[in-house]
């Protein structure tokens, strides 16, 4: 299994598109901080780039490899090897590569330029999305044989976790303005990683007035040690049923 997660880490880490990836991210919290006087500024800046470049790497990426890795794969699980040891193997190599590329991209340039409490939790954040994604990517690429359609399904994933559940969740607040919506809402954004992360980075930046009532809402909840604990538990319960998904799937699957 160790040497498994070797070979997929340093393949990963060799492939030009994860190089150019690092130094995009590299290039960008350099020039982000370095052209911005204000740090706040900056962390605003990359805020998109972390909430929606990261995952859109993270799963495009992770699902071409899976495919990409189809006769690798077909070569482990004629040895006598347990799948679960093989698909562990596989997601430990693709998130470590993955996170490690983002760690040092992005991660130590906010940790460099901003060292409190926000520059933790940011890079906190990019790792875990980045964990998440490669999960997602995982269970879309087990769901079908066809490539095409295991990359659209994936890019649907995204786009839904990106775009369209925000808009889905205005439309409800909006037909539902009359009733109480605070538990709502607070369960509302642990359905989504990315909306989850948006609203912890947004706490710790003390700009959540500038989200008015919804912000009160969640600086009340997430604001707390104990709301900040549930919302990391919520991120990591993210990877943990999404990877038992596609493992449950991969074991049953005749390949």
């Amino acid at each position: 299994m160790t040497r498994i997660i070797k070979y997929v880490f340093t393949d990963i880490l060799r492939n030009k598109i994860v190089l150019g990836y690092t130094a995009f991210l590299l290039l960008i919290s350099l020039s982000v901080f370095t052209l911005e006087d204000n740090t706040s500024k900056g962390i605003l800046s990359l805020l998109n780039i972390i909430l929606i470049i990261v995952p859109l790497v993270s799963i495009i990426f992770s699902t071409t490899y899976i495919y990409n890795s189809a006769e690798f794969i077909e070569l482990l699980v004629s040895q006598p090897l347990k799948r679960k040891h093989i698909w562990s193997s596989l997601f430990t190599g693709l998130a470590g590569s993955l996170s490690c590329s983002f760690f040092i991209g992005a991660g130590l340039p906010i940790l460099f330029f901003a060292p409190a409490a926000i520059g933790l939790i940011m890079t906190a954040m990019g790792l875990l999305l980045s964990i998440i994604f490669v999960a997602i990517a995982m269970l879309a690429a087990v769901m079908t044989r066809d490539k095409a359609k295991g990359i659209g399904i994936s890019i649907f994933l995204w786009l839904y976790f990106s775009l369209l559940f925000d808009g889905i969740i205005l439309f409800i607040l909006f037909q539902f303005q009359d009733y109480p919506l605070e538990k709502f809402m607070i369960i509302a954004s642990a359905c989504n990683p990315i909306d989850l992360s948006r609203i912890l980075i947004l706490l710790k930046m003390d700009i959540s007035a500038l989200m008015g009532f919804t912000g009160a809402v969640f600086r009340d909840f997430f604001g707390t040690q104990p709301g900040l604990a549930i919302a990391f538990l919520v991120l990591g319960l993210w990877v943990m049923v999404t990877f038992w998904l596609s493992l449950r799937k991969f074991n049953r699957k005749d390949l």
